[in-house]
């Protein structure tokens, strides 16, 4: 089973940048960000494959970025231009054998989920 560890998070104020990490024991066929706000169902955030195909939520596209460091075993959210709309709680997931061998942001793809990171942003 792999395991996920998130860290990185803290308070920002809006219009800062913060970078999340995910250090992982084992690398999956897809790996994403989730995030969830309270009292907000989790919504996929960026994913991205084995063949570095990457992919974003709408809401982050342009001021995201998820990239991936296999040497360091980590999964990294660069997060710039925030906004108080992106305070969560954000989580890393993991999948190796995804349904159709597609990478998705839908949470019923993932199987393997980290604690969290928590991220606020002031306005």
């Amino acid at each position: 089973q792999v395991q996920l560890e998130e860290s990185g998070g803290g308070s920002v104020q809006a219009g800062g940048s913060l970078r999340l990490s995910c250090r992982y024991s084992s690398s999956s066929y897809c790996m994403a960000w989730f995030r969830q706000a309270p009292g907000k169902e989790r919504e996929g955030v960026a994913r991205m494959d084995r063949h570095e195909r990457i992919g974003y939520a709408n809401s982050v596209k342009g001021r995201f970025t998820i990239s991936n460091d296999n040497a360091q075993n980590t999964l990294y959210l660069q997060m710039s231009s925030v906004k108080p709309g992106d305070t969560a709680m954000y989580y890393c997931a993991a999948e190796e054998n995804p349904y159709g061998g597609t990478c998705t942001l839908s949470i019923r793809s993932y199987t393997t989920w980290g604690q969290g990171t928590q991220v606020t942003v002031s306005s």
